[in-house]
């Protein structure tokens, strides 16, 4: 009996002892360093403390990155989430070309970012297709240097992913909608309840365990960027871009290997401290509907 008991736990330890080698170990060897002056060219280590923190929120152009890392988690969470609810209600509705349209909203998402880089650079040029459209329908003067003008740059890197992986929140939606019996719509018809009465009361709380999962998908994809502006500004014009991402990378390009690792602990450790919580009180939400 006893056997049997612990059988459950031979098959979770083989998974946790991989688990603990190949993340856990290293996030604490990580931790070690992030308070050294580790760098590729001193031969030995020496433990500094804070200071390699104290310069992170002393350095404009990390300062910066932190707050571009932001504003790109917030757009895109809800960006994605909005749009993401929106299509998967119109594309769950009865029309006959919906599967076809899914796909077509859902493609993005399977693409390469080096694909999407080399798709919307030229597009976003100053002279390029977005600015041309705008000047032919007469709404030229809303055209913008999109990847050059240093104060709406991190805005359209955020704008390209939403293009980019909406559709994948709205397959998780779509799934949502589609495991909410169609009997609470029904009795809402006969209550005489509205569009947004329905939307309010039935289709929001049945679709929170998707919400939840979308958000922390959002969220977390969203403070970790880095592909999306590497490929597309590379963290420019000048430093304007730049995100905690690409700051992580030229620190480890330029041998700065402690400061780098301060860094990637401090992102670490704001992706923990907002996405728990968060999960938490989704979670209640989600028990208490």
């Amino acid at each position: 009996m006893k056997t049997k008991s612990l059988y459950p736990y031979y098959l979770i330890w083989p998974a946790l002892f991989i688990y603990c080698i190949f993340f856990v170990l290293p996030a604490l060897i990580g931790l070690f360093y992030s308070f050294t002056d580790w760098r590729l060219d001193r031969e030995t280590l020496k433990f500094i403390g804070w200071d390699n923190f104290k310069q992170i929120f002393s350095d404009k152009t990390l300062v910066l990155a932190l707050k571009n890392t932001f504003i790109f988690a917030i757009v895109t969470v809800i960006g994605k989430n909005v749009l993401g609810i929106a299509l998967a209600i119109g594309l769950n509705m009865r029309l006959k070309s919906k599967n076809l349209l899914r796909a077509i909203f859902y493609s993005p998402s399977i693409l390469s970012v080096l694909v999407i880089s080399i798709v919307f650079t030229p597009m976003l040029r100053t002279d390029g297709t977005i600015n041309k459209f705008l000047e032919a329908i007469g709404l030229g003067v809303f055209g913008q240097s999109w990847l050059t003008d240093p104060t709406i740059v991190i805005w359209t890197v955020a704008l390209v992913s939403i293009w980019q992986h909406t559709g994948f929140q709205m397959a998780i939606y779509l799934a949502g909608l589609q495991s909410i019996s169609k009997e609470y719509y029904e009795a809402a018809t006969i209550d005489g309840a509205g569009a947004w009465s329905t939307f309010s009361k039935i289709t929001l709380p049945l679709l929170l365990p998707a919400i939840n999962i979308n958000l922390m998908l959002t969220l977390i994809g969203g403070l970790k960027v880095f592909s999306e502006v590497f490929v597309l500004t590379g963290g420019g014009p000048g430093n304007a871009s730049q995100v905690v991402g690409t700051i992580i990378l030229r620190a480890f390009g330029e041998g700065s290997w402690g400061m780098g690792t301060a860094i990637n602990t401090l992102l670490f450790a704001a992706v923990t401290v907002i996405s728990i919580p968060l999960l938490i009180f989704m979670r209640r939400k989600e028990v208490a509907e």
